[in-house]
């Protein structure tokens, strides 16, 4: 199917390098509030890209649930593929596509496990059904039926019905920590009807030039 006459002309005001901040944090702060505010659907929503050993390129879309300057963290199942492919190579990317803003923030950088006091600190916080669920889940393994699934799930509640439910050793966050690297040299603009307007997130030098 020919689809190369879908585009539109993304319109924007562009960047302004001295508009920025110094802080990336700070400003992509800035930025996650004005997707936030303009009813961006799941704007925490952000791509994963990671590689594995065997050289090949993956990507799925997980939640951001916490940024600070030291990073950007999400939580998942340890025995996942993409836990798998960190493990082998800690470099990823991320990317926030607000598209309805035109504007798309791309974050690289080295790959960490959070802290496990860190994973409880998160896990205590979510609904119970979120916390039997990662009890629950195998990511990146097939699920022969619903009803094996639905077995399952009345299991850990039985298991856990007399009391809070633990966090599983095998469940719990990384953190994304950007590259090093000038924010005045990762910013790029739109151009038009081209692209939406872009921003590559790094982190700031300890001594910027």
């Amino acid at each position: 199917m020919d689809i190369g006459d879908m585009r539109r002309d993304f319109e924007s005001e562009g960047l302004d390098r001295d508009a920025l901040d110094n802080n990336p944090v700070r400003q992509f702060q800035v930025w996650f509030e004005d997707a936030r505010e303009a009813g961006i659907l799941e704007p925490n929503a952000m791509s994963l890209a990671t590689t594995g050993r065997d050289g090949m390129p993956d990507l799925r879309t997980v939640l951001l649930k916490y940024f600070d300057d030291e990073g950007f963290v999400f939580y998942t199942n340890y025995g996942s593929r993409k836990a798998r492919e960190m493990e082998e190579n800690p470099q990823a990317a991320l990317l926030f596509p607000w598209i309805g803003l035109n504007r798309q923030v791309r974050i690289q950088g080295a790959v960490e496990k959070v802290s496990k006091a860190e994973s409880l600190r998160y896990f205590a916080s979510r609904p119970r059904g979120s916390q039997i669920g990662a009890w629950v889940s195998e990511q990146s393994k097939a699920i022969t039926s619903r009803g094996l699934l639905e077995q399952k799930v009345a299991e850990i509640k039985r298991k856990f019905s007399d009391g809070e439910v633990p966090l599983p050793s095998f469940w719990g966050g990384y953190r994304i920590v950007p590259d090093a690297r000038p924010w005045a040299n990762s910013v790029a603009p739109g151009s038009g009807n081209t692209c939406p307007v872009a921003g590559l997130f790094a982190r700031p030098l300890a001594n910027p030039p």
